[in-house]
């Protein structure tokens, strides 16, 4: 996860992309990037890190409006947390360990928290999902979207070519995809078989 967060922000910069206008963290495994944007944003500035108020002054709302957070899980153990001797281990002085704990959680680094914390959009990936959501973490807001895949650009042509002949519009809302089921399965397996022929 450091390497995912901390890491992909510093490969980022490398490879010259200076202007990038979201950080988008697709479940808490990548919140780390959160702490990489807040210590460049304190030193771009001259906050000093052991200086709380200034950072939470100068530097978190600058990160919560770079990151955007997403929560597929609806049970609290399969939110990350890691003790913080073993974060401190890990990232050594990074960051000071209190400005740490404000954020991710006084007990553990909770990388949901995290990424909840400094994050200024933040969305669960359904309906319910956001009712558990809201559950898990009180006094944050979810937004809601349903996840799912923009099925004209993975839909392999093989199988486009059929819903074009059997559901017309289905390119321009994805809803018609309910009609399926009446595909003649015939016709869909011979859509499969050249669609594999192909891969092959």
């Amino acid at each position: 996860e450091i390497v995912l967060g901390i890491g992909g922000v510093r490969m980022l910069r490398a490879l010259g992309h200076i202007g990038i206008t979201c950080y988008h963290m697709n479940e808490g495994h990548a919140a780390l990037l959160s702490l990489q944007l807040l210590k460049e944003r304190a030193v771009q500035t001259g906050v000093p890190l052991q200086d709380f108020e200034a950072v939470k002054t100068h530097c978190m709302d600058i990160v919560r409006r770079l990151c955007a957070f997403t929560t597929h899980t609806p049970v609290a153990a399969g939110h990350d947390k890691f003790p913080y001797d073993m974060v401190e281990q890990v990232l050594g002085d990074f960051l000071p360990s209190s400005l740490i704990k404000h954020m991710a959680g006084e007990e553990a680094l909770n990388m949901t928290l995290l990424a909840l914390n400094l994050s200024h959009y933040v969305n669960s990936v359904a309906r319910k999902h956001q009712d558990v959501s809201q559950h898990l973490f009180p006094g944050y807001h979810f937004s809601f979207i349903t996840n799912g895949v923009h099925s004209a650009t993975w839909t392999c042509p093989e199988v486009a070519e059929l819903y074009d002949k059997h559901l017309p519009g289905w390119r321009h809302d994805s809803f018609e995809l309910r009609h399926a089921i009446n595909i003649p399965k015939h016709e869909l397996w011979q859509a499969h078989i050249a669609a594999k022929a192909r891969m092959i």
